[in-house]
Formats: C-alpha cells, structure tokens, sequence
C-alpha cells in the first residue's frame, strides 16, 4: 500500500501517554512522515511546560525514524497548512470521542476542505486511558509505571513528589475518623449543639 506523505498527530499531550504512543507508532506505518504537533492552549494549566512536553515525546518516539515533534499555536489545520500536510491523525477510544472528534472534523473540513481526518481506533489494552487519569492515579501516589513510556514516569513522580499538597491529601483520604464518643455526628446534632449555645 502506497503511504501518503505528512499525517499531522495534534494533542496536548501532557503527559504523552502509552495510548499516544501506540497511535504514534501505527500511524508511522502508514505514512511517509508524522509530525506530533504540540498545542500550546493559554486556557489550560498544564503538569508540565511546552518545551518539557515536546522534549518527553521526542525522548519516547527516538526509535521511529519518521516522527517529528513540534509545538504550535492557532488553529490546527493552519499549522497543517504550513507543513503541507493534508491529513490529521487522530485516535478514538470510546463513543463519546467519536462524537467530539468527528465534530472536530467537520469544523476542520469546514476551514481548509483539502485536510482529511483519519482516525484510528486505540488497541484494547489502552481503551480507558488518558493523560488526565495518568494525572489522577499519580496524584494520589498509584503508579503510572504500566500508563507512560518510562522517561515520562520519572517525571511525573518527581513533579508530584515536589507538590505536597498531593500527599496531604492521600494521607487524609486514608487516616481513620475518631469517633465521637456519643455516636457519629450528624447535620442534626450539630445544629442541636449550636441551638443549645444560643
């Protein structure tokens, strides 16, 4: 089968994850050249800084001698544009991303109509995940060793060790409640107790 020359494989991408990674792989097969295109959105609070999300992917994708990593702003199609890439390459996961994501295409259609989509469907293993639940999980000390390619894992661990608020709140999500000794309190006694001050 004959490749076409330039996929464009937009995301956030913080962190990439294994399921990125898979698509990023896949799709390499079946075009000349992918380039993992970075978005910097000023509306986000990232984990981790542009120039720290490029240098992950770039460490991760070093073996696939077809894949560039950039960053870009604005539209997605322009930055397709300037790269003279007509294809943007995107991974479906569950139902929901089908809906959003085939809006996205027609939107993108819609600006440049010589941009096609094509979607590729995520392998089993990597259905459920995200980098918002790799976040989650390491936000509350589970490990993402099994999530991440192993240089984006240290990471993660480091950004969330200097952050201590991750690790008060897991050890207040497990210390147990000492019991009052008359029962549990409840909305009701507590608004008993404070009628009986007034």
């Amino acid at each position: 089968m004959q490749k076409s020359a330039i996929a464009i494989y937009p995301g956030s991408f913080d962190p990439i994850t294994l399921g990125h990674l898979d698509i990023i792989e896949r799709g390499s097969q079946l075009f000349n050249r992918v380039i993992v295109a970075v978005l910097c959105n000023p509306s986000k609070q990232p984990l981790f800084t542009l120039e720290q999300r490029v240098a992950q992917i770039r460490a991760s994708t070093q073996y696939l001698v077809n894949v560039e990593v950039e960053s870009f702003k604005g539209l997605t199609v322009e930055y397709a544009k300037s790269r003279q890439a007509r294809v943007l390459l995107r991974g479906l996961r569950v139902l929901s991303d089908f809906e959003k994501e085939l809006q996205m295409a027609h939107t993108n259609n819609t600006l440049n109509p010589e941009i096609e989509t094509v979607f590729l469907a995520t392998s089993n293993e990597y259905s459920f995940l995200s980098s918002s639940v790799v976040k989650e999980v390491a936000r509350f000390g589970g490990a993402v060793d099994h999530l991440v390619p192993e240089n984006v894992a240290r990471e993660v661990y480091q950004c969330y060790k200097n952050h201590p608020e991750a690790t008060l709140t897991v050890m207040n999500s497990t210390r147990p409640q000492n019991p009052s000794p008359d029962g549990p309190e409840t909305s009701t006694s507590k608004k008993n107790s404070t009628d009986s001050k007034n």
